[in-house]
């Protein structure tokens, strides 16, 4: 008996064929893993399953019955529910008002039974372990509270399949933990799991089984515990990837970038000391918290400084707006491209050249086919795949989205280069590329200061690697001396880190 059987599942858009050949099964009380390349057709194989999108061809049964002509709603009834990455509640609303939604029928008269609202959403959050107050405003809760609640709508809606597509990339560990035990419970109790995820790591520790999609087809099915990191990825990516991360031996040339002392009573950072050499890749490592990000976001003017000084090439210099650190050679890939790196409704072009406008405009006017010119010419440099840059940047899958975020920083050829967990939730290949462009940019004498809370891409890329705790650096690791073990004692504030 299987929850859900798909059969040779086919899906084309505008003539590209988004699925091929794609077959998928999962059992009940199964935590199955769906895995492939940004591209290889997860979404739209999840999209079909849920109802959004109509299938061309194949053949799709949930808990036994064959589905013919499938909605959102009726999928539902089915018992499907889907949890995104970034979760889909109505900030303005109370938890017990989100869970009720799509869930609750009125009762005599159209009467709100409030009690019995309440009741239930503390039931609910109560199995999913979540220790949230039905009152409070959905808004308010952080990330993997707001997912805690989403399971627990899915929950109260009878889902029996639950899709969870990239339910960790904005949790720390111990949230992730916290997932992982609910997962568990849910998994135990019946409900089987398609689990999406980049993170190869986690997936021998919560899946039952693997399915690997390449270019819309079914590779492969095989059991979690059958299968290692590496043979994943080849699996994905259809040819060994010796490494990725292609770190390579650079000429470090002269101070570029450096802290004294910075401080931002506003960002929580203080006495922050660091300097990054032409060449050279610094990584940031920490705790959530530790104010990573929030370094980041001070040197790029988007924080106020309050303390210290900034230096580019030994001469101090002042930022109040993040056009005085363009103006001073210094580029700042945010942490959230959806959010802060890219404008999804603009064209993959407009998104390239919005730092540029400068070189591009004159006399008010805007020299549009040097704007085509440039958009052209990164969108190849750094391998962005599109039918055309006037497409729009939702378009795009994660990893060349986070290729266009770059391409607009390439393009003021900066000398200093922020990168805050510049491949956060892309695949292994589009991973393994933006390694090979560091490496390229610090062979061409940029400085990078690169921030992430993967520590095998810290150890990786890194030359040196910078420690944050409490706000500001507590040491500076050599690549030599660096261990994951080292890291994480001085990130935990540890004895015996000397």
């Amino acid at each position: 008996m299987f929850l859900l059987r798909a059969e040779n599942v086919t899906k084309s858009y505008a003539g590209v064929r988004a699925l091929r050949s794609a077959s998928f099964e999962l059992r009940p009380g199964e935590v199955h893993a769906l895995i492939g390349e940004n591209g290889a057709g997860k979404s739209t194989f999840i999209k079909i399953v849920t109802g959004a999108v109509t299938p061309d061809g194949g053949a799709i049964e949930i808990n036994g019955q064959p589905v013919r002509e499938n909605s959102p709603s009726f999928a539902k009834s089915l018992g499907v529910a889907a949890i995104y990455q970034q979760p889909a509640l109505f900030p303005e609303l109370t938890v017990a008002e989100n869970i009720a939604i799509g869930r609750e029928k009125s009762g005599l008269f159209g009467l709100v039974d409030w009690k019995r609202r309440r009741r239930v959403a503390e039931e609910l959050l109560a199995r999913v372990g979540a220790k949230i107050d039905p009152e409070a405003f959905a808004g308010e809760l952080s990330m993997p509270q707001q997912q805690l609640v989403e399971i627990a709508r899915a929950l109260g809606a009878n889902a029996k399949i639950l899709i969870l597509d990239e339910p960790t990339a904005s949790l720390s560990e111990e949230d992730t933990n916290n997932l992982f035990r609910v997962i568990r419970e849910l998994r135990d109790s019946g409900v089987g799991m398609i689990y999406i995820s980049h993170r190869l790591e986690e997936l021998p520790v919560i899946a039952d089984r693997v399915t690997v999609l390449r270019d819309g087809e079914t590779i492969e099915t095989r059991a979690m515990d059958e299968v290692d990191r590496q043979e994943l990825i080849r699996l994905m990516v259809g040819r060994e990837i010796s490494t990725v991360f292609p770190k390579e031996k650079v000429a470090i040339g002269e101070t570029i970038f450096e802290l004294r002392n910075l401080g931002s009573r506003t960002a929580r950072i203080h006495d922050v000391s660091l300097s990054v050499k032409a060449g050279e890749i610094v990584g940031v490592a920490g705790l959530v918290g530790a104010g990573r990000t929030e370094l980041a976001k001070t040197i790029f003017g988007l924080e106020p400084v309050d303390a210290g000084e900034i230096l580019v090439r030994g001469n101090a210099i002042n930022i109040g707006h993040p056009c005085e650190a363009v103006d001073h050679g210094i580029a700042y890939l945010p942490e959230d491209r959806r959010k802060h790196g890219v404008i999804l409704d603009f064209p993959i072009s407009s998104n390239i050249t919005l730092a540029s406008l400068k070189i591009l405009s004159g006399y008010g006017g805007m020299n549009f086919r040097r704007e085509r010119e440039l958009a052209a010419e990164y969108t190849r440099r750094l391998g962005v795949k599109t039918p055309s840059i006037h497409d729009s940047v939702s378009t795009l899958s994660g990893g060349n989205q986070q290729k266009v975020a770059l391409s607009r920083w390439l393009v003021t050829k900066p000398s200093v280069l922020i990168l805050d967990e510049p491949t956060q939730g892309i695949d292994v290949g589009a991973k393994s590329e933006i390694h090979q462009l560091m490496t390229e940019l610090a062979g061409q004498g940029v400085a990078i200061l690169m921030i992430s809370s993967e520590l095998p891409e810290i150890l990786g890329m890194s030359d040196r690697i910078a420690v944050m705790a409490g706000g500001t650096i507590v040491k500076v690791l050599d690549r030599a001396e660096a261990t994951q073990d080292k890291i994480l004692s001085i990130a935990l504030g540890h004895a015996g880190t000397n």
